[in-house]
Order: C-alpha cells, then structure tokens, then sequence
C-alpha cells in the first residue's frame, strides 16, 4: 500500500486508490486497457506489461484498489467469487482439511462437495457462531479454515479474530468471505486472518452489472503464490469488469451506509408482521453489531408461518422487491435460497 494512502480514510482510499495519471490527455479517471499484449525491449524482457493474462493495467489499478479499502497489502481480481475461491483452494493438495461453517453460500458448498472432493480435498462443517467448533474439529491435516461471517442466508456470525488466533498457533491459513459486509464494515486482515475474498459481483460492483471476485493479502510469500495461480490458471477479471468495480467502490462507503439504513428499516416492519416467524439480522437483538462490525449491512433473512408453496407465492407477490438472483445491487432483491 502506498504510504499516501496508508493512513487515509476508507472513503478517501476507495476514490483516489488505483488512478493511473494520464499525461497525454489529463483524463482524471482510470482508462479501460483492452490491449492483451504489450510491446517489450527484448526477448526474455518482464520489466513492463507483456501479456494481459500475467497484468492489465486496469485490473492493476483494481487491485491497488482492493488492497487499500481492506488494509491489504496485495489484491487480486478474479473473473468471479467462485474463481477467487478456487485460486484459495489450489494453495492445498490432496489430502489436506478444510473447516468449514455449516451455513455456507450453496454455490461454495456446491463447489467443496461436487467437485474439491474429486482432488481428495476434505471438509468438516461447524456452527461458526462458537469459535470452539473449529478447534474441536481440527485434524493432523487441518490447513485452512474457510469462514463467512455474516453467513448466507442465516447471516450467522463468526468471531474472526478468536478463529484466526488459535489458527495461527496450528500453522493454518484463516480465509474469510467478506461479500456481505465488505471492507467498509469489517476488515478481516484486520483481525488477524491471511486472505480476504469477495464475491465482487456484490456490494462492491454495487450495480449488477458485472461479475467479478477478489483476494486481499499481507503476506508477500502468500501473494506469490496466488499471483502464480492467477496467470497459470487464467482466472483473472477483464479490463471493462475491473473499471466497472473500480467505478463501484467509488460509492461502496455511500451504498452500505443506506443499504444499513433500510435494512434496519425492513426488519422494524417485519418484527410489527404476525406471519413472519422469526428474523436474522446481524445486531437486531438490542440493535448491537458484534464481532467488531461497524453496521449491520444490507441483508436481512426471514421465515414465515407457511408451507413451501404458499412461501413461493410470497416471494412472487412483492412489490418493489424483485424476485432474483444476487445481491448488493441498488435494487431490492428477494429471493428463497431453498426453492
């Protein structure tokens, strides 16, 4: 992280991170670079870009980025979520165990399950809401834990730094899914975990209309290894989707202080609904944000006293809430993970 950015405020770091001065035309915002390959002063030469696949200078600019709003010193940016978690798992090898929460986003329980398992990778599920569980289910070759806090859906929350202190005495890496509360409200580095990811499709495109995932790391031998993965693999995110998420931070620290707001608001609304059977939402008992949050964010996830089918009918009756895929954009979205 640059010392001039080191020290500043989140917002001041979400807007001024990664700009790219443009001498020849003055252009104040950072220029989308299609350009796959880049002219070199000789064979062999690697001092500048040589092909987009290694560095783009968009998604470079990108990645300081997303250094610098989690108080990383090293960004990535992948072509999804999903990818950026796949570039964390290829840091394992077959045979090595992974601790897991037990309310887990089904597109990465569906990944740990149908396919990580075929590479004889192997998951244990906890209630993440007590540190203890990843103790107790730590193994000989127990080399990551995989946390979301707060969870999709139930929005159950993890003690991150309980977590990532005992994993640091067992030589474990501590990977946290920062999508639902992005940097803006809680920083994991922060509280001691190695890697932070993002489904940068959420909240820090904020517009659903890109998609796109990231990983912020400290650790210089860490970001090797992923910078490796990022080019053999060929995972990394295009030059328009990098400018689309550059042009989303802009305004993250804006969006999740309203999407906070309102979603405070629906859960008053729903507690005052004799149908609704019970409410997840970070902090609604007492309204304290725990686990060094400093908003809830903008998820909140219900039940209601009805069958399946009347459930569906529900969703397809709102209003202003669309039914969709997704989340973080500025549109109200529902949506019934279960169906």
């Amino acid at each position: 992280m640059s010392d001039d950015l080191k020290n500043k405020q989140f917002e001041t770091k979400a807007i001024h991170s990664g700009i790219i001065p443009e001498d020849g035309t003055g252009a104040v915002t950072t220029p989308i670079h299609p350009s796959t390959t880049y002219r070199v002063k000789y064979p062999g030469d690697e001092s500048g870009y040589v092909y987009s696949r290694w560095s783009n200078p968009t998604r470079k600019a990108l990645e300081e980025t997303l250094a610098h709003i989690e108080n990383g010193t090293h960004g990535f940016a992948y072509s999804s979520g999903l990818a950026a978690l796949g570039a964390v798992l290829n840091l394992l090898k077959p045979g090595d165990h992974v601790v897991t929460v037990d309310d887990l986003y089904g597109g990465t329980h569906r990944l740990f399950e149908k396919l990580m398992k075929k590479f004889q990778l192997e998951f244990s599920y906890v209630d993440g809401t007590d540190s203890a569980n990843f103790k107790n289910a730590v193994k000989d070759n127990t080399k990551l834990f995989w946390i979301e806090t707060p969870t999709n859906p139930l929005l159950k929350l993890t003690d991150i730094e309980e977590v990532a202190k005992f994993a640091k005495e067992k030589n474990i890496l501590t990977a946290v899914d920062n999508t639902f509360a992005t940097p803006y409200i809680q920083k994991p580095l922060e509280l001691g975990a190695d890697i932070a990811m993002h489904s940068a499709s959420k909240y820090l495109g904020g517009h659903c209309d890109v998609i796109g995932g990231a990983l912020i790391v400290n650790d210089d031998s860490l970001a090797e290894q992923l910078h490796f993965n990022q080019y053999a693999v060929g995972g990394m995110l295009g030059p328009f989707e990098s400018w689309l998420l550059m042009r989303g931070i802009k305004t993250l620290h804006l969006r999740m202080e309203r999407h906070s707001y309102n979603a405070m608001k629906v859960v008053e609304y729903l507690e005052t609904v004799s149908a609704v059977d019970k409410i997840y939402f970070p902090g609604q008992d007492g309204r304290k944000v725990p686990n060094k949050m400093t908003m809830p964010g903008g998820m909140v996830s219900f039940t209601i006293n009805a069958d399946f089918e009347t459930v569906k009918k529900f969703c397809c009756a709102t209003k202003l809430f669309i039914l969709a895929e997704s989340l973080g954009g500025v549109e109200s979205l529902i949506n019934h993970p279960a169906a």
